[in-house]
């Protein structure tokens, strides 16, 4: 099931205004797809027009949070589950997105032990990847 718009709401705890994913899909069991279009007002975007690092990284945890907000949705939950970013394991920029630009990115969930989940993704703009990064997510 794809979900956008006030949708989203019910696979995340962020709200206005630091929502960072426009549209989720469940790809399977441990994956899913986002997708955010940059725009001007964004909390994360700088004075050149384009998007903060800090900005990518939470665009891919809040891709994660909505894909346990997803399980947890089938699962027969009414609330998402809240998640920590605990540590940032491996990011890579290949250039930040600018204002007019879709990120796309896909998340999977690795190993978890406990409430903690080692998660990774990919954002791409147009094709070309720009973030690769796997995150240690600390779920409450």
């Amino acid at each position: 099931m794809k979900f956008a718009g006030k949708d989203i709401y019910k696979l995340i705890p962020q709200r206005h205004p630091f929502v960072m994913v426009d549209e989720f899909e469940a790809t399977g069991d441990n994956a899913g797809q986002s997708a955010l279009c940059v725009r001007t007002d964004n909390y994360f975007i700088l004075p050149d027009g384009t998007m903060a690092e800090t900005g990518l990284i939470e665009h891919v945890a809040q891709s994660c949070s909505a894909l346990a907000g997803s399980h947890a949705l089938s699962g027969g939950s009414s609330a998402p589950p809240v998640g920590i970013i605990g540590e940032v394991k491996h990011f890579s920029c290949n250039r930040r997105p600018r204002s007019g630009e879709r990120i796309e990115t896909t998340v999977s969930f690795g190993m978890s032990f406990g409430n903690v989940t080692m998660a990774t993704g990919k954002s791409y703009v147009c094709g070309e990847q720009i973030v690769e990064i796997t995150l240690k997510i600390f779920m409450q």
